[in-house]
């Protein structure tokens, strides 16, 4: 089984494939399979979120790119900023992990997630595409106040998003 453990910063022509939906790219440590079918164990460090176009290296040298899976996803899009800022609100509100454009909001299907956004005055739209939702404050991973190693009490670190 071909072993992943470091991310790649500088660029370089990939070797091989790896497609995740974004709960799988949300995980540091798992069994995944190549897009060539050919098994892979990521080991990589605890809160990692791959980003589509990211780039790997495999314990071998070979560069793996990672590529976001078309999912299904809500789509709501609005020219009036302020109800786009009133559903986002909401639905941070409700620790809904989200895709922030210029005049639209993405999440995950949830059908009460749809019913709050329609009576906010929104149409939901279902769309399959790549999901990029926004990094978070703590660089992306999923955990509660708190639970913040090494944060210092920092309340907000923002990391531009790529």
């Amino acid at each position: 089984m071909l072993m992943i453990e470091a991310l790649l910063d500088t660029p370089r022509r990939p070797d091989a494939y790896l497609t995740l939906s974004f709960e799988k790219r949300s995980r540091s440590r798992q069994r995944v399979a190549l897009d060539s079918g050919e098994e892979a164990g990521l080991f990589l460090s605890q809160g990692t979120v791959l980003r589509n176009g990211q780039l790997l290296l495999a314990k071998d040298g070979r560069v793996v790119k990672v590529l976001a899976a078309v999912e299904p996803l809500y789509e709501v899009e609005s020219s009036d900023a302020h109800l786009l800022t009133r559903a986002a609100y909401h639905l941070g509100n409700r620790h809904v992990v989200l895709e922030i454009g210029p005049r639209y909001l993405r999440l995950q299907q949830d059908h009460v997630l749809k019913t709050l956004l329609e009576k906010l005055g929104l149409a939901v739209r279902e769309v399959n595409i790549p999901f990029e939702p926004e990094a978070g404050a703590f660089g992306g991973s999923r955990h509660h106040h708190g639970e913040e190693k090494g944060h210092g009490g920092l309340i907000h670190h923002f990391a531009p998003r790529t």
